[in-house]
């Protein structure tokens, strides 16, 4: 009688480990309708660690993608997608974007208060939780595991990603990484949380970034970029009232 209650205990904790793994696997979708024609598709991305930065010996490294690992001790949701320009309109009432205009296209020339703006709106008809990503959150998304430079591997190929072009292109429109997410790299320029600032010495559990600053941090390249300057670990950063026709951002949610 032990052995078999024995046998049961340890048959219903794997069913309980095996329902939370369910719960945070990666690719568990939410849909959220913005309006009838219009909606927002979320990722779960499980918690984890990473080595965040880059190796010296990765080509076209900076200084400041000191490598060091990071722990993410929550899951979180990502977007599937940039916000797109139809997703804009949906919660704000208007496109700003001046390159191309497009229901599908990214939305562009917001600055991060803008972005801010969108979030705060989204949040009071969509009962809140939505954000930008943590700089550490976009990393360990866009990275899907992999310790490669780019998702892809070692090199990012044209066909991989929209860089080095002159023209930005709908969401979606490549494979997606190893956690579902499309475009993380190229084709816009993404906000995330964070001030800009070296990365802390050592290791870091759920960072997000330094209290004040001057700069907002920005990830993932753009159409116009190099190539380059989408690796996963490539940091970019600019004034949060900047509006460029190159940046935009993907949305997170706490879960």
């Amino acid at each position: 009688m032990k052995r078999i209650l024995g046998i049961a205990v340890v048959l219903g904790l794997v069913g309980a480990l095996t329902v939370m793994a369910q719960e945070v696997r990666p690719g568990k979708a939410e849909v959220i309708e913005l309006t009838k024609d219009v909606k927002l598709e979320m990722v779960l991305i499980p918690a984890g660690k990473f080595k965040m930065g880059s190796p010296a010996s990765e080509k076209s490294r900076s200084d400041r993608e000191m490598q060091h690992e990071v722990t993410l001790t929550k899951p979180y949701y990502m977007g599937k997608y940039e916000v797109t320009q139809e997703q804009w309109k949906a919660v704000m009432g208007d496109n700003p974007s001046s390159r191309t205009k497009g229901a599908k296209l990214p939305v562009t020339d917001v600055s991060w208060e803008d972005c801010q703006t969108f979030i705060k709106k989204l949040n009071a008809k969509k009962n809140g939780g939505y954000r930008l990503p943590t700089e550490a959150e976009w990393e360990y998304a866009c990275r899907g595991g992999t310790t490669t430079a780019y998702s892809v591997g070692a090199s990012l190929k044209q066909s991989d990603a929209n860089v080095g072009s002159d023209s930005i292109n709908a969401v979606g429109r490549y494979k997606a990484n190893a956690f579902g997410l499309y475009d993380m790299h190229g084709n816009v320029w993404e906000w995330c949380e964070d001030w800009y600032a070296a990365y802390p010495a050592g290791a870091a559990i759920d960072p997000r970034g330094p209290a004040t600053g001057v700069h907002r941090v920005l990830r993932g390249g753009s159409f116009l970029a190099n190539v380059s300057s989408a690796r996963s670990s490539t940091r970019n950063f600019s004034k949060p009232t900047n509006q460029f026709d190159y940046n935009g951002f993907r949305l997170a949610k706490t879960q």
